[in-house]
């Protein structure tokens, strides 16, 4: 809590820097960094968000109903906060979708003001993309449908309201969306003579019982004011957005997990507005990293550090003896930057413990071979692009709704230049397709960089160069977005739009009133 009340104490308010003399800024910048280790309690168990329902309808589409609606949450002691949700008061569902099947949400808004639902990680037609474009009115529903068509992954939706996405998933708006993928082995078909799935695939073997040894986490940091409200006041200048203070696990301060087998999986996805976490073990025990943001890698990789900016999700799985404890921590970030300390690149925080019991069922070793590794470094780009970060604009533009920067051919891959040029943090996430990391700077990326990912960290100055292929799914006047997903930048303009286009088309016009379908 020192860095809110040194905030205070300098007279610092939303989104607004004073000037400091030198002495008042060497305090604030003293007590900036947080250390919460050996301070949490880890007496609450991790709440494990509920599978969401659905429904078969006639033609064999699975319908899901998902209403968003504000509430109270009680996370502390005293005054429940005031919270938004999915089919609750805080967070969302997990919801669960298999390859190859058809599915529909009916989403109700049931706030008293305009959001929508984007799904991300999720290739799907534009218009059911639930971006900016895809606004779902106070009182109303949308109810986008599409086919699954992708590998298995860990996937999440998230409010995308252009101006709005920061506040909206602040208040608690957000979930996981799980697809199953039977060529991965989906066990839950294992022995089932009448589904394709094979139970020797690579996927079969890894923890798959949902919240026991496959654990969802949605990693959250967040601000309470003394009225235990979710405090949305800026550090020093503002530059990354609202870096909270105490960390949230599927809505549940200080969480443990009671440990009953001997490997563990955990689906983590960094669902904050701003805030990187540098995620290790307080022991620091090695584990393995199985899968990013696209779904499964070629081969596990084994690391003690792994490294999450906001959006992106990795599948870890953690090998546990009989009777220990270990906690997941975040440790301190080389990828500060420009007032890194104060934006919470020093912070040590504790964010879960795990308690293995004194008997632990027995797991099978983690296969030496897990998914295919991406494949377009030896495809010749139909086209390549530059895009330069800077100051909550790409390329020198801001975020304009009626504004579409380019077309792609429908079918080709594209290589796509990203740099981060102005000595803050940012990302980069595309929507609608998963990328492979060509290079870093010219060379080859790190490990964890070699699958398939929608969203990756942008170290300042350094070239990522992007391959893309853009395949079915074409509408001229819908676009997709490109864009930072922290989200401060992305709500002040660092976004940009593209469509898909067919043999023939041309990019058209966004048309007024461009809306939601019903």
């Amino acid at each position: 809590m020192k860095r809110r009340t040194a905030l205070k104490a300098l007279g610092f308010g939303i989104g607004g820097a004073v000037a400091l003399t030198t002495g008042g800024y060497g305090v604030y910048w003293a007590t900036a960094d947080q250390d919460t280790v050996g301070k949490i309690a880890f007496d609450k168990a991790l709440s494990i968000p509920p599978l969401a329902e659905s429904e078969t309808n006639a033609s064999g589409t699975r319908v899901f109903t998902l209403g968003i609606r504000s509430g109270e949450t009680r996370f502390k002691p005293g005054a429940a906060t005031r919270t938004w949700g999915v089919n609750g008061s805080y967070l969302g569902p997990t919801i669960r979708v298999r390859r190859g099947e058809q599915v529909e949400f009916a989403v109700r808004n049931r706030l008293d003001q305009d959001t929508s639902l984007h799904w991300h990680g999720m290739h799907l037609p534009a218009a059911m993309d639930g971006g900016p474009h895809q606004v779902v009115p106070a009182g109303e529903t949308w109810r986008p449908r599409w086919t699954v068509d992708q590998p298995a992954a860990t996937l999440w939706y998230h409010p995308h309201l252009h101006g709005a996405t920061a506040d909206h998933m602040y208040r608690g708006v957000s979930g996981l969306l799980i697809v199953d993928d039977e060529d991965a082995g989906d066990p839950k078909d294992a022995g089932d003579p009448t589904k394709a799935g094979d139970p020797t695939k690579a996927g079969a073997k890894l923890p798959s019982e949902y919240g026991v040894d496959d654990i969802p986490m949605i990693v959250q940091d967040r601000a309470f004011d003394g009225d235990n409200q979710f405090e949305q006041r800026l550090p020093l200048g503002g530059a990354l957005g609202i870096i909270g203070n105490e960390i949230l696990v599927n809505g549940v301060l200080g969480p443990y997990v009671d440990v009953t087998t001997q490997l563990v999986r955990l689906r983590l996805l960094n669902g904050s507005n701003a805030r990187l976490y540098n995620f290790g073990f307080s022991d620091d025990r090695s584990f393995s990293l199985v899968a990013t943001d696209g779904g499964l890698l070629a081969e596990p990789w084994q690391t003690k550090r792994l490294y999450l900016s906001p959006g992106e999700r990795a599948e870890i799985v953690v090998a546990f003896k009989p009777g220990e404890k270990t906690e997941l921590r975040s440790y301190p970030s080389e990828y500060g930057g420009t007032l890194g300390r104060i934006e919470g690149f020093d912070d040590r925080l504790d964010i879960c413990q795990f308690r293995a019991a004194d008997t632990l069922s027995e797991s099978a070793g983690i296969p030496a071979t897990l998914g295919t590794a991406p494949d377009l470094a030896g495809e010749k780009p139909a086209r390549e692009r530059s895009f330069v970060l800077s100051s909550d604009q790409i390329n020198g533009k801001s975020m304009a709704m009626d504004r579409i920067d380019f077309g792609v051919a429908e079918g080709t891959v594209e290589v796509w230049d990203v740099v981060n040029d102005n000595g803050f943090l940012h990302n980069f996430h595309v929507h609608d397709v998963q990328f492979q990391v060509l290079t870093v700077d010219g060379g080859k990326p790190e490990p964890h960089l070699r699958g398939w990912k929608d969203t990756v960290l942008l170290a300042q100055g350094k070239h990522y160069r992007l391959a893309m292929r853009f395949r079915g799914h074409t509408d001229p006047n819908t676009p997709y977005m490109y864009h930072c997903h922290l989200l401060q930048h992305e709500d002040k303009g660092m976004m940009g739009q593209f469509v898909v286009l067919g043999e023939g088309e041309k990019v058209g016009t966004v048309p007024k009133g461009h809306h939601h379908n019903s």
